[in-house]
């Protein structure tokens, strides 16, 4: 009889001592939870646009007939959409199944094998989730008590542990604060390949995208999941140097756009006043968030440039909060790490509901 064999004994070692990213459930595995019918979910957890995609993405889709055709590997189409949207050639441009996978591209082409990553928390647990899987480790530099970057320990820590690249997002996730241009610039002239994550440009307006032609050690994220409402379809896309793409355009899986994702890029771009009119509604919507918040005994919301809030709580309150406001059907982001203990992060919604949450954590909170 042989003996049976232990299959993790051939798998790579890092990848055992992976800690997962924490995504986020779908609305009927929280209402399963919350023991409610799915349409009373609240979901604000997840940072999606509760408007949804264009109306004309969906009838674009049910058009469309090109589903047994392989997709445009070199991304023609979208490429040309896309620069003329930023004002970039679409030499400077690569699509992604969603920004992480632009993510993964960076470090798998910069990141040498136990090579460091210069990691700004707390921030979007992307970087270090994706740092790990490609062998490599990060550096956390702690932001201040604001959030705001530390410039001078992100250049400190990086020539003292030969990190390369850091990873800033901009607005940050989960604390909403933007990064000065200047300190952009000063990691740039330090020689540092910054990858600034511009998410929610959109919501912020905040960007270093006129700097990609200058920089070629800059790179610049972007999403369609927030402002286009295209988060379920997966579409992300960088902005870098003609070099760059050239290689990473080689390197990425040739299909990795499938032909629905690209159809709802191209309809969104060619639709995008009704969409960023929707990014205007969203914005009053977080800052009536935010003015309501302020008026709950105990919460302090801190100011957002972004489609989330992130709430501080009294000390202790954390995840107490956050568990009570899930068994009311209302469900926001909770982290763990001794930084954001004591918050929640809310994703900004639709009018009603803001209004069912702040009446639970009105209850939860007192």
């Amino acid at each position: 009889m042989t003996t049976p064999m232990n299959i993790r004994s051939l798998m790579q070692p890092h990848m055992l001592r992976l800690e997962p990213y924490e995504a986020v459930d779908p609305p009927e595995a929280l209402a399963e939870r919350a023991g409610i019918p799915q349409e009373q979910v609240v979901k604000l957890n997840g940072n999606e646009n509760p408007y949804g995609c264009s109306p004309r993405v969906m009838e674009a889709i049910q058009r469309l007939d090109r589903f047994h055709i392989y997709p445009d590997s070199e991304q023609r189409a979208m490429r040309r959409a896309l620069g003329e949207y930023v004002g970039l050639g679409p030499e400077h441009i690569v699509v992604g199944n969603g920004s992480d996978e632009i993510i993964d591209l960076i470090l798998r082409l910069f990141l040498a094998p136990g090579g460091a990553v210069i990691d700004c928390t707390p921030t979007f647990g992307m970087y270090r989730f994706s740092t790990h899987i490609c062998g490599g480790r990060t550096v956390s530099v702690p932001r201040d008590d604001a959030f705001r970057l530390d410039v001078d320990a992100v250049l400190r820590r990086a020539s003292e542990s030969g990190a390369r690249l850091v990873f800033i997002a901009n607005p940050n996730n989960p604390s909403g604060n933007t990064t000065p241009r200047e300190d952009v610039v000063r990691l740039l002239e330090a020689g540092l390949l910054v990858a600034v994550d511009e998410a929610y440009y959109e919501f912020s307006g905040s960007t270093v995208a006129d700097l990609v032609p200058r920089y070629p050690n800059l790179v610049v994220l972007r999403t369609l999941s927030k402002w286009a409402g295209l988060a379920g379809l997966r579409v992300g896309y960088g902005l870098m140097d003609p070099a760059v793409t050239e290689v990473m355009l080689a390197m990425k899986p040739p299909y990795n756009i499938n032909q629905a994702a690209e159809v709802a890029l191209l309809v969104s771009i060619e639709d995008r006043a009704l969409l960023l009119e929707r990014v205007g509604r969203m914005v009053q919507e977080r800052e009536r968030m935010h003015s309501l918040l302020e008026r709950i005994e105990g919460a302090r919301p801190w100011p957002s440039e972004g489609n989330f809030i992130l709430c501080q709580l009294p000390e202790g309150a954390g995840k107490r909060v956050y568990e009570g406001l899930a068994k009311r059907g209302v469900f926001v982001r909770y982290f763990s790490t001794p930084r954001l203990r004591d918050c929640i992060r809310i994703s900004v919604g639709l009018p009603e509901h803001t209004d069912r949450l702040v009446a639970a954590l009105r209850e939860v909170v007192r």
